[in-house]
Protein backbone atom coordinates (compact mmCIF):
# COMPACT_ATOMS: atom_id res chain seq x y z
CA UNK A 1 0.00 0.00 0.00
CA UNK A 2 1.39 3.46 -1.23
CA UNK A 3 0.76 6.28 1.68
CA UNK A 4 0.75 9.65 0.34
CA UNK A 5 -0.69 12.63 2.40
CA UNK A 6 0.50 15.77 0.56
CA UNK A 7 -0.97 17.72 -2.53
CA UNK A 8 1.74 19.06 -4.75
CA UNK A 9 1.11 21.28 -7.38
CA UNK A 10 3.39 20.17 -9.60
CA UNK A 11 5.34 16.58 -9.78
CA UNK A 12 9.25 16.40 -10.00
CA UNK A 13 12.04 13.83 -9.10
CA UNK A 14 12.90 13.66 -5.70
CA UNK A 15 16.56 14.83 -4.84
CA UNK A 16 18.38 13.98 -1.70
CA UNK A 17 20.57 17.20 -0.12
CA UNK A 18 24.08 16.24 0.67
CA UNK A 19 26.57 18.14 2.51
CA UNK A 20 27.67 18.88 6.11
CA UNK A 21 25.88 22.37 6.98
CA UNK A 22 29.10 23.07 9.42
CA UNK A 23 29.15 26.61 10.42
CA UNK A 24 33.08 27.52 10.75
CA UNK A 25 34.48 30.55 12.62
CA UNK A 26 36.00 31.55 15.77
CA UNK A 27 34.97 31.26 19.42
CA UNK A 28 31.83 33.81 19.98
CA UNK A 29 32.33 33.25 23.54
CA UNK A 30 30.76 32.51 26.73
CA UNK A 31 27.56 34.16 26.00
CA UNK A 32 27.32 32.18 22.38
CA UNK A 33 28.25 29.25 23.84
CA UNK A 34 25.41 29.08 26.48
CA UNK A 35 22.92 30.32 23.50
CA UNK A 36 23.98 27.59 21.27
CA UNK A 37 23.57 24.62 24.18
CA UNK A 38 20.85 25.79 25.07
CA UNK A 39 19.41 25.64 21.28
CA UNK A 40 20.81 22.39 20.34
CA UNK A 41 20.10 20.84 23.51
CA UNK A 42 16.44 21.25 23.60
CA UNK A 43 15.88 21.03 19.90
CA UNK A 44 14.98 17.09 19.69
CA UNK A 45 12.84 17.22 22.38
CA UNK A 46 10.62 20.37 20.78
CA UNK A 47 10.78 18.06 17.29
CA UNK A 48 9.15 15.57 18.88
CA UNK A 49 7.01 17.36 21.04
CA UNK A 50 5.70 19.91 18.28
CA UNK A 51 2.55 19.25 16.05
CA UNK A 52 2.32 15.66 14.95
CA UNK A 53 -0.19 16.67 12.09
CA UNK A 54 2.00 18.28 9.23
CA UNK A 55 -0.81 20.11 8.05
CA UNK A 56 -1.51 22.28 10.41
CA UNK A 57 -2.70 25.05 8.18
CA UNK A 58 -3.97 23.50 5.07
CA UNK A 59 -6.19 20.06 5.09
CA UNK A 60 -4.66 17.15 4.10
CA UNK A 61 -7.69 15.38 1.38
CA UNK A 62 -5.66 12.39 -0.41
CA UNK A 63 -4.80 9.65 0.58
CA UNK A 64 -4.12 7.13 -2.28
CA UNK A 65 -4.24 3.37 -1.96
CA UNK A 66 -3.24 0.49 -4.44
CA UNK A 67 -2.94 -3.34 -4.16
CA UNK A 68 1.23 -2.89 -4.57
CA UNK A 69 3.15 -3.61 -2.34
CA UNK A 70 4.38 -0.81 0.03
CA UNK A 71 7.34 1.26 -0.91
CA UNK A 72 8.69 2.57 2.32
CA UNK A 73 11.69 4.15 1.08
CA UNK A 74 9.81 6.88 -0.92
CA UNK A 75 6.91 7.57 2.28
CA UNK A 76 9.96 7.41 4.41
CA UNK A 77 11.98 10.35 1.87
CA UNK A 78 9.15 12.80 1.01
CA UNK A 79 10.20 15.54 -1.11
CA UNK A 80 10.83 18.66 0.22
CA UNK A 81 8.50 20.89 -2.03
CA UNK A 82 5.71 18.76 -0.41
CA UNK A 83 6.82 19.54 3.01
CA UNK A 84 6.90 23.23 3.92
CA UNK A 85 2.83 23.30 2.25
CA UNK A 86 1.73 21.71 5.06
CA UNK A 87 4.22 22.77 7.63
CA UNK A 88 2.25 24.03 11.42
CA UNK A 89 2.73 27.32 12.71
CA UNK A 90 4.51 25.78 15.54
CA UNK A 91 7.30 24.29 12.83
CA UNK A 92 7.16 27.76 11.35
CA UNK A 93 7.96 29.63 14.46
CA UNK A 94 10.25 27.18 16.44
CA UNK A 95 12.83 27.17 12.98
CA UNK A 96 12.34 31.14 13.26
CA UNK A 97 13.02 31.60 16.60
CA UNK A 98 16.05 29.48 16.22
CA UNK A 99 17.42 31.16 13.35
CA UNK A 100 16.86 34.60 14.46
CA UNK A 101 19.11 33.65 17.54
CA UNK A 102 22.05 31.83 15.60
CA UNK A 103 21.82 34.95 13.00
CA UNK A 104 22.06 38.15 15.76
CA UNK A 105 24.75 36.06 18.13
CA UNK A 106 27.05 34.52 15.45
CA UNK A 107 27.08 38.10 13.54
CA UNK A 108 26.95 40.05 16.47
CA UNK A 109 30.75 41.91 16.57
CA UNK A 110 29.95 43.15 12.63
CA UNK A 111 26.91 44.72 14.49
CA UNK A 112 28.58 46.38 17.09
CA UNK A 113 30.94 47.75 14.55
CA UNK A 114 28.45 49.01 12.10
CA UNK A 115 26.73 50.77 15.27
CA UNK A 116 29.74 52.42 16.30
CA UNK A 117 30.90 53.66 12.21
CA UNK A 118 27.10 55.01 12.29
CA UNK A 119 28.14 57.65 14.77
CA UNK A 120 28.13 60.94 13.71
CA UNK A 121 30.57 62.39 15.78
CA UNK A 122 32.60 60.12 17.11
CA UNK A 123 35.21 59.89 19.74
CA UNK A 124 38.68 60.32 17.96
CA UNK A 125 39.65 56.62 19.67
CA UNK A 126 36.16 55.39 17.92
CA UNK A 127 36.92 56.46 14.75
CA UNK A 128 37.74 53.89 11.91
CA UNK A 129 38.94 53.11 8.53
CA UNK A 130 36.93 49.83 8.49
CA UNK A 131 35.61 46.69 9.86
CA UNK A 132 38.42 45.00 10.04
CA UNK A 133 40.14 47.93 11.83
CA UNK A 134 37.60 48.57 13.85
CA UNK A 135 37.37 44.53 15.22
CA UNK A 136 41.32 44.99 15.69
CA UNK A 137 40.99 48.28 17.71
CA UNK A 138 38.25 47.58 19.52
CA UNK A 139 39.64 44.03 21.15
CA UNK A 140 43.09 45.40 21.21
CA UNK A 141 42.03 48.58 23.68
CA UNK A 142 38.52 47.63 25.55
CA UNK A 143 39.20 43.80 25.60
CA UNK A 144 38.42 40.71 23.56
CA UNK A 145 34.70 40.76 24.81
CA UNK A 146 33.62 43.99 24.18
CA UNK A 147 32.30 43.36 20.97
CA UNK A 148 29.79 40.58 22.05
CA UNK A 149 28.24 43.57 24.75
CA UNK A 150 24.35 43.56 24.78
CA UNK A 151 24.30 40.11 23.23
CA UNK A 152 22.22 38.99 25.53
CA UNK A 153 19.65 41.52 24.97
CA UNK A 154 19.73 40.49 21.58
CA UNK A 155 18.61 37.17 22.24
CA UNK A 156 16.30 37.49 24.00
CA UNK A 157 14.45 39.83 21.98
CA UNK A 158 15.72 37.44 18.63
CA UNK A 159 13.68 34.49 19.91
CA UNK A 160 10.57 35.23 19.72
CA UNK A 161 10.71 38.53 17.14
CA UNK A 162 11.67 35.89 14.80
CA UNK A 163 9.34 33.57 15.63
CA UNK A 164 6.34 35.81 14.79
CA UNK A 165 8.16 36.85 11.81
CA UNK A 166 8.82 33.88 9.79
CA UNK A 167 4.95 32.56 10.82
CA UNK A 168 3.41 35.56 9.82
CA UNK A 169 5.15 35.72 6.60
CA UNK A 170 4.44 31.97 5.71
CA UNK A 171 0.46 32.60 6.89
CA UNK A 172 0.28 35.51 4.52
CA UNK A 173 2.34 34.45 1.59
CA UNK A 174 0.18 31.61 0.58
CA UNK A 175 -3.00 33.13 1.65
CA UNK A 176 -2.13 35.77 -0.49
CA UNK A 177 -0.69 34.13 -3.13
CA UNK A 178 -4.06 31.79 -3.54
CA UNK A 179 -5.71 34.81 -4.21
CA UNK A 180 -3.28 36.92 -6.39
CA UNK A 181 -1.53 33.96 -8.35
CA UNK A 182 -2.52 30.46 -7.54
CA UNK A 183 -0.54 27.61 -7.96
CA UNK A 184 2.05 29.90 -8.49
CA UNK A 185 4.78 32.14 -6.97
CA UNK A 186 3.63 35.64 -6.35
CA UNK A 187 6.54 38.86 -5.64
CA UNK A 188 3.24 40.94 -4.67
CA UNK A 189 2.76 38.37 -2.41
CA UNK A 190 6.00 38.02 -0.86
CA UNK A 191 6.20 41.57 -0.16
CA UNK A 192 3.53 42.16 1.41
CA UNK A 193 3.49 39.39 3.51
CA UNK A 194 7.05 40.59 4.21
CA UNK A 195 5.99 43.67 4.92
CA UNK A 196 3.21 42.66 7.36
CA UNK A 197 5.28 40.47 9.43
CA UNK A 198 7.74 43.29 9.88
CA UNK A 199 5.63 45.25 11.70
CA UNK A 200 4.90 42.46 14.54
CA UNK A 201 8.81 41.54 14.06
CA UNK A 202 9.70 45.24 14.66
CA UNK A 203 7.31 45.55 17.80
CA UNK A 204 9.08 42.83 19.62
CA UNK A 205 12.21 43.97 18.70
CA UNK A 206 12.71 47.80 19.17
CA UNK A 207 13.43 47.60 22.97
CA UNK A 208 16.43 45.16 22.04
CA UNK A 209 17.84 46.88 19.77
CA UNK A 210 17.62 50.16 21.65
CA UNK A 211 19.29 48.46 24.85
CA UNK A 212 21.76 46.64 22.27
CA UNK A 213 22.83 49.95 20.45
CA UNK A 214 23.11 52.12 23.94
CA UNK A 215 25.70 49.29 24.87
CA UNK A 216 27.44 49.12 21.90
CA UNK A 217 28.53 52.32 21.39
CA UNK A 218 32.41 53.87 22.77
CA UNK A 219 32.47 54.85 26.50
CA UNK A 220 28.77 53.31 27.34
CA UNK A 221 28.31 54.82 30.33
CA UNK A 222 25.79 51.69 31.58
CA UNK A 223 27.16 48.75 33.49
CA UNK A 224 25.07 46.21 31.62
CA UNK A 225 21.80 45.43 30.21
CA UNK A 226 19.66 46.04 33.57
CA UNK A 227 21.27 48.68 34.23
CA UNK A 228 20.83 50.81 30.56
CA UNK A 229 16.73 49.82 30.94
CA UNK A 230 16.64 50.78 34.21
CA UNK A 231 18.63 54.18 33.10
CA UNK A 232 16.70 54.52 29.92
CA UNK A 233 13.63 54.06 31.61
CA UNK A 234 14.36 57.01 34.56
CA UNK A 235 15.70 59.40 32.48
CA UNK A 236 13.52 59.24 29.19
CA UNK A 237 10.26 57.05 30.00
CA UNK A 238 9.17 54.38 28.59
CA UNK A 239 8.71 55.68 25.21
CA UNK A 240 12.16 55.82 24.60
CA UNK A 241 11.83 52.60 23.97
CA UNK A 242 10.14 52.89 21.10
CA UNK A 243 11.33 56.36 20.04
CA UNK A 244 12.55 54.75 16.84
CA UNK A 245 10.12 52.52 16.03
CA UNK A 246 8.15 54.51 13.09
CA UNK A 247 11.98 54.88 11.96
CA UNK A 248 12.60 51.20 11.98
CA UNK A 249 9.53 50.54 9.93
CA UNK A 250 9.97 53.33 7.69
CA UNK A 251 13.65 51.16 7.00
CA UNK A 252 12.70 47.67 7.41
CA UNK A 253 8.98 47.57 5.27
CA UNK A 254 11.46 48.65 2.61
CA UNK A 255 13.93 46.38 3.41
CA UNK A 256 12.00 42.79 3.89
CA UNK A 257 9.75 43.92 0.69
CA UNK A 258 13.09 44.06 -0.93
CA UNK A 259 14.72 41.11 0.86
CA UNK A 260 11.51 38.67 0.67
CA UNK A 261 10.86 39.39 -3.86
CA UNK A 262 14.82 39.07 -4.16
CA UNK A 263 15.07 35.76 -2.41
CA UNK A 264 12.02 34.26 -3.80
CA UNK A 265 13.02 35.36 -7.03
CA UNK A 266 16.98 34.28 -6.59
CA UNK A 267 15.29 30.79 -6.05
CA UNK A 268 13.34 30.37 -8.46
CA UNK A 269 16.66 30.80 -10.72
CA UNK A 270 18.63 28.64 -8.71
CA UNK A 271 16.17 26.16 -6.90
CA UNK A 272 12.93 25.70 -8.82
CA UNK A 273 11.07 22.74 -7.39
CA UNK A 274 12.02 24.11 -4.07
CA UNK A 275 13.78 21.56 -2.74
CA UNK A 276 16.28 21.27 0.51
CA UNK A 277 19.37 23.17 -0.81
CA UNK A 278 21.22 24.48 1.25
CA UNK A 279 23.86 26.35 -1.47
CA UNK A 280 20.82 27.51 -2.53
CA UNK A 281 19.37 29.06 0.28
CA UNK A 282 22.41 30.54 1.56
CA UNK A 283 23.67 32.32 -1.89
CA UNK A 284 19.96 33.48 -2.45
CA UNK A 285 20.09 34.80 1.62
CA UNK A 286 23.03 36.65 1.33
CA UNK A 287 22.50 38.31 -1.97
CA UNK A 288 19.13 39.07 -0.67
CA UNK A 289 20.69 40.90 2.22
CA UNK A 290 23.28 42.42 0.42
CA UNK A 291 20.97 44.31 -1.93
CA UNK A 292 18.04 45.40 0.83
CA UNK A 293 21.03 46.40 3.08
CA UNK A 294 22.78 48.87 0.69
CA UNK A 295 19.13 50.33 -0.02
CA UNK A 296 17.98 51.17 2.98
CA UNK A 297 21.76 52.88 4.89
CA UNK A 298 20.57 56.05 4.85
CA UNK A 299 17.14 54.61 7.13
CA UNK A 300 19.35 52.49 9.43
CA UNK A 301 21.70 55.50 10.19
CA UNK A 302 18.53 57.89 11.15
CA UNK A 303 17.42 54.67 13.60
CA UNK A 304 20.93 54.46 15.23
CA UNK A 305 20.87 58.07 16.04
CA UNK A 306 17.30 58.18 17.56
CA UNK A 307 18.26 54.75 19.15
CA UNK A 308 21.64 55.87 20.77
CA UNK A 309 20.82 59.55 20.96
CA UNK A 310 24.46 60.51 21.01
CA UNK A 311 25.07 63.59 23.71
CA UNK A 312 27.44 65.27 21.80
CA UNK A 313 24.66 65.31 19.10
CA UNK A 314 21.93 66.22 21.68
CA UNK A 315 23.85 68.99 22.96
CA UNK A 316 24.67 70.59 19.87
CA UNK A 317 21.18 70.61 18.27
CA UNK A 318 19.64 72.02 21.93
CA UNK A 319 22.55 74.66 21.89
CA UNK A 320 21.14 76.75 18.43
CA UNK A 321 18.85 77.92 20.17
CA UNK A 322 19.93 78.80 24.02
CA UNK A 323 18.12 78.05 26.99
CA UNK A 324 14.98 77.24 25.94
CA UNK A 325 16.19 75.37 23.00
CA UNK A 326 17.70 73.26 25.19
CA UNK A 327 14.71 72.52 27.11
CA UNK A 328 12.86 71.95 23.88
CA UNK A 329 14.87 69.70 21.80
CA UNK A 330 16.80 67.63 24.63
CA UNK A 331 16.36 64.37 22.65
CA UNK A 332 16.17 63.70 18.53
CA UNK A 333 12.75 62.90 18.38
CA UNK A 334 11.16 61.86 15.05
CA UNK A 335 12.33 60.54 11.65
CA UNK A 336 12.25 64.26 9.83
CA UNK A 337 14.64 65.54 12.85
CA UNK A 338 17.15 62.56 12.72
CA UNK A 339 17.25 63.65 9.23
CA UNK A 340 17.78 67.16 9.57
CA UNK A 341 20.44 66.22 12.28
CA UNK A 342 22.11 63.90 10.04
CA UNK A 343 22.26 66.40 7.14
CA UNK A 344 23.91 68.91 8.83
CA UNK A 345 26.42 67.16 10.41
CA UNK A 346 27.81 64.86 7.90
CA UNK A 347 26.39 66.21 4.98
CA UNK A 348 24.73 63.42 2.27
CA UNK A 349 27.90 61.13 2.82
CA UNK A 350 26.68 61.35 6.78
CA UNK A 351 23.74 59.16 5.28
CA UNK A 352 25.79 56.10 4.28
CA UNK A 353 28.02 55.89 7.25
CA UNK A 354 29.29 52.41 7.99
CA UNK A 355 27.75 51.10 4.81
CA UNK A 356 30.48 48.72 4.49
CA UNK A 357 30.03 47.11 7.98
CA UNK A 358 26.24 46.96 7.28
CA UNK A 359 26.04 45.14 3.74
CA UNK A 360 29.20 43.30 5.04
CA UNK A 361 27.01 42.12 8.21
CA UNK A 362 23.64 41.28 6.53
CA UNK A 363 25.10 39.35 3.41
CA UNK A 364 26.15 36.72 6.29
CA UNK A 365 23.44 37.46 8.07
CA UNK A 366 20.59 36.53 5.95
CA UNK A 367 22.37 33.69 4.55
CA UNK A 368 22.69 31.94 8.06
CA UNK A 369 19.46 32.91 8.68
CA UNK A 370 17.55 31.64 5.57
CA UNK A 371 19.84 28.10 5.49
CA UNK A 372 19.20 27.69 9.34
CA UNK A 373 15.30 28.40 8.27
CA UNK A 374 15.20 26.00 6.15
CA UNK A 375 17.05 23.47 7.74
CA UNK A 376 14.75 23.72 10.34
CA UNK A 377 11.65 23.61 8.71
CA UNK A 378 12.74 20.72 6.60
CA UNK A 379 13.66 18.70 9.86
CA UNK A 380 10.76 19.33 11.79
CA UNK A 381 8.41 18.52 8.84
CA UNK A 382 10.08 15.86 7.92
CA UNK A 383 10.33 14.01 11.29
CA UNK A 384 6.76 15.07 11.56
CA UNK A 385 5.95 12.88 8.25
CA UNK A 386 7.88 9.72 9.00
CA UNK A 387 5.98 9.63 12.47
CA UNK A 388 2.72 9.87 11.03
CA UNK A 389 4.34 6.66 8.25
CA UNK A 390 5.05 4.65 11.19
CA UNK A 391 1.35 5.24 13.15
CA UNK A 392 -0.24 4.76 9.86
CA UNK A 393 1.86 1.36 9.46
CA UNK A 394 1.23 0.12 13.22
CA UNK A 395 -2.45 0.58 12.66
CA UNK A 396 -2.57 -1.36 9.79
CA UNK A 397 -1.15 -4.47 11.59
Amino acid sequence: MEADGFVRRRRMTAETAGGDAGVAGASAGAEVQWFGGRIWGVSESLVGNLSPRIGGETEIQTVQFSDDPPEIADASEPEYEGLPQGASTSTHMFAGAVAGIMEHCLMFPIDCVKTRMQSLQPEPAARYRNVMDALRRIITTEGVWRPMRGLNATAVGAGPAHALYFACYEKLKKSLGDIIHPGANSHLANGTAGCVATLLHDAAMNPSEVVKQRLQMYNSPYRGVMDCVRAVWQSEGAAAFYRSYTTQLTMNVPFQALHFMTYEYLQELLNPHRQYNPSSHMVSGGLAGAIAAAATTPLDVCKTLLNTQESLVGVAAAGQGGGQAQGTHRHITGLAHAFRTVYRLGGLPGFFKGVQARVIYQMPSTAISWSVYEFFKYGITKHQHEKRIAQQREGEK
